[in-house]
């Protein structure tokens, strides 16, 4: 029972099918990489992304045979609004990077309205501004899922499913509904979103594939990456390391108490929702990752391919005392610092290219590090491991380095991009290809694992993080 999962990132889609023992057995991708019209726009053409996505999964079919069902996993929070009787979208997708309605949220917040402009509220807003100010057009709002659900269907579903629709920022504190609250003062008719369902669960049959196979499961992003990689059950966390770094962890049932932002700098999700009922969790967030491993080698030149940091990095035992701050693009997790910058610290006449490079490596899993014990301070409880995906995971010497920082046991996902896998499984589960979560969970099967061989000097860690903080005192006095 193979189940089909279109993945739609912000840089390129791919259709993948799994096999019932979770391993992949075709793959197409095609790059549909966003536009920056001017310096804090992220813009994509929707028809392309659907276009896209609908031709890897027909080239998928045809390599790989029938199917059973079909999962959806998505860039979370990027925003469509579109005719509901042409499908004709009303302008350009924003992306979940797209900073334009900065000043509507600051604004909002002094209506108490507390919105990031990452979400896809206030980009709905704009959108609509822009194209129906009246608010009398037949129009839908999607986020990426929803929108590929549509375009799957011939338009005959208007879906999202909970970890969508909580990230949207338009969804009541509880996660059961809409906020009215939030709606007013958007002025965003409740005609225009989709209907929520479950995350695992018999939606509708994508005709427009060969064969209609029922679309089955829908997640976003990083959830479905959480559940690609058997994390299931509440205290089972993983690390994604891509451009940025996301780490989620399970809760259960029950809430998070805080309503925004905890006390340790991460943010209330919803897992997935599963027959009626919502599971949460917590996500930390490091503004950037793999950036700083693309900036040694486009910026600074030491090295020629992100590959060759882990052997330039592994040919010195230390940093000889150089202590890197990951902070290109601020501070996420815990600081929330948008004016913090990067920071090299320590060099010497004798620091060498291995040096910077071994010790960016380990500031990356510093801020992992710092991660971890955030989410343990807003849970209250301690994780007992960690389980990576991404590409930074390629590099031994970084994932060492995580074991190292974290003093944790490091699992590394068999697949570097665990996204499809955790579409496959959620709506596998809808049509019997996995009985039930504790099966999903026993499929976890590391590609690698590792121990803690060494340790940091923590605080002096934090004292760097404390010099590159505040550079920029205006940006750091932004607060979402």
């Amino acid at each position: 029972m193979n189940v089909l999962v279109i993945d739609v990132g912000t840089s390129s889609v791919r259709a993948v099918v799994v096999r019932p023992d979770a391993s992949i057995a075709v793959e197409h991708r095609r790059a549909t990489l966003p536009e920056s019209p001017m310096a804090g726009l992220v813009e994509f053409d929707a028809d392309l992304m659907a276009t896209a996505a609908l031709d890897c999964a027909r080239r998928a079919l045809a390599d790989a045979g029938p199917v059973d069902a079909v999962g959806i996993a998505n860039q979370r929070a990027s925003t469509i609004v579109w005719d509901r009787a042409t499908g004709e979208p009303v302008g350009p997708g924003l992306g979940w990077q797209d900073l334009r309605t900065v000043g509507d949220c600051l604004v909002l917040q002094g209506e108490g309205i507390r919105l990031a402009p990452n979400l896809s509220a206030t980009k709905v807003r704009h959108l609509l501004d822009q194209t129906d100010p009246e608010r009398t057009r037949d129009l839908c709002f999607g986020t990426v899922d929803t929108w590929i659900a549509w375009h799957l269907t011939e338009g005959a579903v208007h879906v999202t499913d909970p970890s969508n629709a909580a990230i949207t920022g338009l969804r009541a504190g509880d996660g059961q509904d809409w906020s009215t609250k939030v709606l007013d003062a958007l002025r965003i008719p409740v005609g225009i979103l989709p209907t929520v369902v479950d995350s695992s669960g018999l939606i509708a049959p994508a005709t427009a594939l060969d064969g209609a196979p029922p679309i089955a499961g829908i997640a976003g992003d990083q959830q479905a990456s959480l559940m690609g990689q058997g994390c299931c059950r509440p205290g089972q966390a993983k690390i994604t390391f891509g451009t940025g770094g996301m780490l989620d962890v399970v809760l259960g049932p029950d809430r998070p108490t805080f309503e925004t932002r905890g006390g340790g700098g991460t943010f209330p999700i919803v897992a997935w929702g599963l027959d009626g009922e919502l599971t949460w969790g917590l996500e930390a967030i490091m503004l950037s990752a793999g950036t700083n491993v693309e900036w040694l080698r486009d910026d600074l030149g030491l090295i020629d391919d992100v590959a060759d940091s882990d052997a330039l990095a592994a040919s010195c035992g230390s940093t000889d005392g150089v202590v890197y701050v990951p902070a290109l693009l601020g501070l996420g997790t815990p600081q929330w610092d948008y004016g913090a910058r990067g920071g090299l610290f320590g060099l010497t006449r004798g620091t060498e290219a291995r040096h910077v490079v071994r010790a960016v490596l380990e500031g990356v899993a510093q801020q992992a590090a710092d991660c971890v014990d955030s989410a343990e301070a807003d849970a209250g409880f301690t994780i007992d491991g960690l389980r990576v995906d991404g590409g930074m995971t390629e590099n031994t010497t970084f994932v060492q380095a995580v074991a190292d920082a974290t003093q944790r046991p490091v699992e590394v996902s068999p697949v570097r991009e665990a996204t499809a896998l955790g579409a496959a499984f959620l709506a596998g589960l809808a049509v019997g290809t996995w009985a039930d979560l504790d099966e999903v969970n026993a499929t976890w099967s590391p590609g690698d694992r590792y121990e803690p061989v060494g340790a940091f000097d923590r605080d002096r860690w934090k004292d760097a993080v404390a010099r590159a903080s505040h550079w920029h005192e205006d940006l750091s006095a932004l607060d979402f």
